[in-house]
C-alpha cells in the first residue's frame, strides 16, 4: 500500500517538473524586438537602400492617414507558430492610434517559409481576413517563391497601403505651423540656458541633483515662454540629459538638445492601437 507521504512527495515532484517544463518553454520563446522603425530586419535580407525605400513609404502613410504599418523579418518564430508570435508582436508594439486601432504588421519568418499580416481592430473592415489572404497569396508569395523577398515585401506593402488609403479613418492631428514656429524660436535660448544654468548648478549641487534642477528650470522657462505641456516637457528632459552627460556644444547642437526638441519627442513608437488576431497567414 502506498503511503500518504509517498503520494505527497510524488505530487511535489510532478508539480516541480511541470513548473520547470513551463519555464523552459517560456525561455525558449522568441523575444519581441524593440520597435525602432517601420522596418526591422533581423536576417539582413534587405539592403540599406531597400529598407530606406520601405521606411519612406510607411512614414508617408503614417503622415497622410495616421495609420501605422510595420514590417518585421525574423529567421524563425519557433517554438511558436507565426500566428502566435505575430500577435505577441502586435500586443507589445501597439501600432495604430489609440481607440482607432489602425495598425498592421507584416511578419515574415524566413527560415520557416511563413508570413502573416496582423491587422488592428480598426482596419479589419477594409483589410479583412479575405483581403489579407489575397495579398499574401496573389502578390507576396509568387515573388517569395522566386527568392525575390524585397519585391514581395514592396508589392505587398504597396497593396496594403492602397487598402488603408481607401478606408475612411479620422485624419491625423498634425502640429500647426504656429506650434512648430514656437519650438524653433525658443530652441537657441533654451540651449544656452541649459549650458549656463547647468554649469552653475552642477558645480554647487553636484552632477545628478544639478542636472535635474537644470531640467526643471529650463522646463519652467519654456512653459512661461511657449505655454502648453509638450514643449516644456521636451525642453526639461533634453536639458537634464545635456547637463548630466555633458559633451561638446557642437555635438549636442546637431544631435541632442536641438534634435530632441525639433523632433517633438523623436523616435518611432506605437500609438496604443489594439489587435485581436485578425489577418491572414501564408507559406511558400
Amino acid at each position: 500500500m502506498i503511503s500518504a507521504k509517498a503520494i505527497s512527495r510524488s505530487s511535489r515532484l510532478l508539480l516541480a517538473a511541470l513548473t520547470f517544463g513551463w519555464a523552459l518553454i517560456s525561455v525558449a520563446e522568441l523575444q519581441v524586438p524593440p520597435l525602432t522603425g517601420h522596418v526591422i530586419d533581423q536576417t539582413e535580407t534587405l539592403s540599406t537602400e531597400q529598407k530606406a525605400a520601405l521606411e519612406q513609404s510607411l512614414t508617408a502613410l503614417e503622415a497622410r492617414k495616421g495609420s501605422q504599418l510595420s514590417v518585421l523579418i525574423v529567421a524563425s518564430t519557433a517554438p511558436e507558430e507565426i500566428e502566435q508570435y505575430a500577435l505577441r508582436v502586435a500586443e507589445q508594439w501597439q501600432l495604430g492610434r489609440k481607440n482607432i486601432d489602425d495598425g498592421a504588421i507584416l511578419v515574415i519568418a524566413k527560415n520557416d517559409r511563413a508570413l502573416r499580416i496582423e491587422v488592428g481592430y480598426g482596419l479589419e473592415g477594409a483589410l479583412n481576413d479575405a483581403t489579407s489572404k489575397r495579398i499574401i497569396s496573389e502578390i507576396i508569395l509568387p515573388r517569395f517563391k522566386r527568392q525575390d523577398f524585397y519585391g514581395g515585401i514592396r508589392d505587398g506593402v504597396e497593396q496594403i497601403v492602397r487598402v488603408i488609403d481607401g478606408e475612411a479613418l479620422p485624419a491625423p492631428i498634425a502640429p500647426t505651423s504656429a506650434d512648430v514656429g514656437a519650438i524653433q524660436q525658443y530652441i537657441p535660448l533654451l540651449f544656452i540656458l541649459a549650458l549656463g544654468v547647468g554649469a552653475v548648478l552642477r558645480a554647487s549641487l553636484g552632477k545628478g541633483v544639478g542636472s535635474v534642477v537644470t531640467g526643471g528650470v529650463v522646463a519652467l522657462i519654456a512653459w512661461f515662454a511657449a505655454g502648453g505641456l509638450l514643449m516644456p516637457l521636451l525642453a526639461g528632459v533634453a536639458a537634464v540629459l545635456f547637463s548630466m552627460f555633458g559633451g561638446s556644444m557642437s555635438g549636442y547642437r546637431h544631435g541632442g538638445f536641438y534634435g530632441g526638441l525639433s523632433n517633438r519627442g523623436g523616435g518611432f513608437h506605437g500609438g496604443g492601437g489594439g489587435f485581436g488576431g485578425g489577418g491572414a497567414s501564408g507559406r511558400w
